[in-house]
């Protein structure tokens, strides 16, 4: 085997693909993409010219797209941890909460921190106006969908969990989670508490003075 993984450690999508990895023990070495390693950047460039990451590598093969590159590990580097179900049905359905997170969690944030990189006051307030009304309906959702479940899908974590662990995680220091959504909250938590994002948390936690919002004092 001779995985590696293109990102940075503070990306969510990067985290979302490290939670995959870190879940079932897979070897990989990790190539931070950054401007004190610029071999990384002009290798990643190379093997991606679209400029998003992560990117894996596995030997000669490129896989791009964060919940491509968790079925394909599930396909090529199996684990103890199945992140996708056998039954096609039930994977249907992480399939369509890992696309919730990614659409209607975490691209609201995105479009709140591209506001505040701006510099533009203006664009920053709408850009936390629009995150806040997104965000709003998709808590009042989740919070619904995910009563009496332990994980996104039921009892198993899944492909859905590591979409959501950063998307949740970096939603609430753009909108909270209100009190009024209790199961939301506690969702997050155990998200927090899992070993495998608890690791990714901890491992960007230097980059915490990069969130252009300003990151609070807390997780």
């Amino acid at each position: 085997m001779s995985l590696a993984l293109y990102g940075h450690p503070f990306s969510s999508y990067t985290q979302k693909v490290l939670i995959a990895l870190y879940e079932n023990a897979l070897p990989f070495e990790f190539r931070c993409i950054g401007p004190d390693t610029p071999q990384h950047v002009g290798e990643w460039l190379r093997r991606w010219p679209l400029r998003k990451f992560p990117l894996l590598v596995d030997g000669e093969r490129d896989v791009a797209e964060t919940s491509i590159i968790i079925e394909y590990l599930q396909l090529a580097h199996p684990g103890p941890v199945r992140l996708l179900p056998a039954d096609a049905m039930a994977a249907l359905d992480v399939r369509f909460l890992d696309r919730f997170f990614d659409l209607h969690v975490m691209s609201p944030v995105q479009h709140a921190v591209g506001g505040a990189l701006s510099g533009d006051p203006d664009k920053r307030r709408e850009g936390l106006a629009h995150a806040a009304e997104k965000l709003e309906w998709a808590y009042a959702w989740l919070e619904q969908r995910l009563a009496d479940r332990t994980w996104a899908a039921g009892d198993g974590f899944s492909l859905a969990d590591c979409a959501a662990a950063p998307s949740l995680f970096y939603a609430d220091w753009v909108h909270p989670i209100s009190a009024d959504y209790p199961v939301l909250r506690a969702y997050r938590s155990r998200l927090l508490g899992r070993p495998s994002f608890a690791r990714a948390v901890e491992e960007a936690r230097p980059y915490r003075p990069l969130f252009p919002l300003g990151a609070p004092d807390r997780d």
